[in-house]
């Protein structure tokens, strides 16, 4: 299985709602693409402040294995949304953090 985990800092002016409508194009893959296990989105409840490093939110995308999470990567709707996260972010790019976890099974 692959954990596909991806955190954002987003500028200050995106709202609540437009998170939630970006998050929302990120769950509504899992009915289309197979492979596509799960979607955990959320803010950051860690009590360890600071150690976030403004990487408040995000979502982790489970995926049966790595072809499934490719075939995620290269979907044209997954790169729609992938540019309006990229848009929302503090900087752009640098302000998304992909962090992804072989876990055995």
């Amino acid at each position: 299985m692959i954990r596909h985990c991806v955190f954002i800092r987003f500028r200050p002016e995106i709202t609540r709602g437009e998170k939630a409508a970006i998050f929302a194009e990120i769950s509504a893959l899992k009915s289309r693409l197979p492979g596509f296990m799960a979607a955990h989105i959320g803010s950051n409840v860690s009590p360890e402040v600071g150690m976030d490093k403004g990487f408040g939110e995000g979502f982790i995308v489970d995926f049966t294995d790595a072809a499934a999470r490719d075939a995620y990567l290269e979907d044209e709707e997954h790169r729609r949304t992938g540019a309006k996260i990229v848009a929302a972010a503090e900087g752009g790019i640098a302000g998304i953090f992909v962090y992804d976890l072989e876990i055995a099974g």
